[in-house]
């Protein structure tokens, strides 16, 4: 999939510090503005269960989960949307991708310089969002500007643009974001062209002290950054960067002892991970067999031979029907072989609509 998500904030929030732990990936992480002048780009797997209960079920030679990316996008500074600091190069970096992860500070550290003088959660995504909205505002001005000449001699279509855009600037000009607007579906086609910053969908990282990670509650800016999503209708994933940049250099047991050491059932990453799985609209199906059990992303609302596709083209080319089983009904029989024996193996054709957690093996001829 090429589906990606942009972790964005103010410099110092430990953006390049999460990006590190999540991906492993060595991005430069300095105490001063910029320090991150190009997007890293970063590979993550997805943390699934379900893929090695079903290794233990085949015994395969091989399990593979799926993966999706992360870009690390240096720090925004209020003015950016006028090319204030690098605002121009950062804001160009977020329009590539598909969903904004904002990392907002919530810890205090006099060792770490804030770039506003203190530690402000809401003041921070404020500054972010209002830099993302002018750029958007900017964007549907100069194609109102284009669009306005045919709509006065009533062109269908211009005209239909132009009550969009023209419902899109109101909203900005309130300091609103795109998504924050409703729209019908013909109108949507519209927006999705215009490639909107504050179309993207969004959650909230609370970067909190590693001694507040277990208590984050009582921690008064992460309420405040809970308070502020969920005006937004928008998750707020918890984490202390500085913790999962440690629990990253461990693995397996090592980092099940520390996490328990901690309390913690589950690591902060491996629930922004999910939860961003979730905000780009990614679901997974597995194929299993005794060569080797993996996992595949596709996007939620696909057909099964378009999933199919994704293993290879010829798979989609050539598509006959897809031998499917739920993940859960399959684990309830035991065996591939009881669950064929119980009618829970379906022949799924071309309209099928593939499931998150279906456990699939194609048919085709080319």
């Amino acid at each position: 999939m090429a589906l990606t998500a942009g972790i964005v904030g103010l410099p110092n929030v430990g953006k390049s510090t999460l990006f590190n732990a999540i991906t492993q990936a060595g991005a430069e992480s300095a105490n001063y503005p910029f320090c991150t002048i190009d997007p890293n780009v970063g590979i993550v797997e997805v943390p699934d269960q379900r893929l090695y209960k079903l290794s233990d079920m085949y015994q395969p030679k091989k399990t593979i989960p799926t993966a999706f990316e992360f870009t690390d996008i240096a720090g925004i500074v209020k003015g950016a949307s006028k090319g204030e600091g690098l605002g121009n190069q950062f804001l160009s970096h977020i329009r590539q991708v598909d969903a904004i992860c904002h990392v907002v500070r919530c810890f205090q550290d006099e060792n770490i310089t804030h770039v506003s003088g203190q530690v402000d959660p809401i003041s921070d995504i404020e500054t972010i969002n209002l830099e993302l909205i002018l750029a958007d505002l900017d964007t549907v001005t100069k194609r109102m500007q284009r669009v306005e000449k045919m709509a006065k001699q009533k062109d269908k279509e211009a005209v239909a643009e132009f009550e969009v855009l023209s419902k899109l600037k109101e909203a900005f000009e309130e300091e609103k974001p795109a998504r924050a607007v409703s729209f019908s579906e013909d109108e949507e086609k519209l927006v999705k062209g215009l490639h909107l910053l504050t179309s993207k969908p969004v959650l909230y990282v609370a970067n909190v002290g590693e001694d507040e990670l277990l208590d984050a509650d009582a921690n008064e800016n992460v309420q405040k950054v809970k308070d502020f999503a969920a005006k937004d209708e928008a998750e707020v994933i918890v984490v202390s960067a500085k913790v999962e940049s440690e629990i990253a250099e461990l693995d397996g047991e090592e980092k099940e002892a520390f996490l328990e050491e901690l309390g913690i059932a589950e690591s902060g990453l491996d629930q922004l991970i999910k939860a961003t799985y979730q905000l780009l609209g990614l679901g997974t199906y597995f194929t299993a067999g005794e060569q080797e059990v993996r996992a595949w992303t596709f996007q939620k609302g696909i057909k099964a031979p378009k999933a199919a596709g994704i293993i290879h083209s010829d798979f989609e080319k050539g598509f006959i029907r897809a031998e499917t089983v739920s993940y859960d009904d399959l684990m309830e029989a035991g065996s591939e072989h009881t669950a064929k024996e119980n009618g829970n193996v379906r022949l799924e054709g071309k309209e099928y609509i593939v499931k998150d957690g279906d456990v699939m093996h194609f048919r085709f001829n080319v």
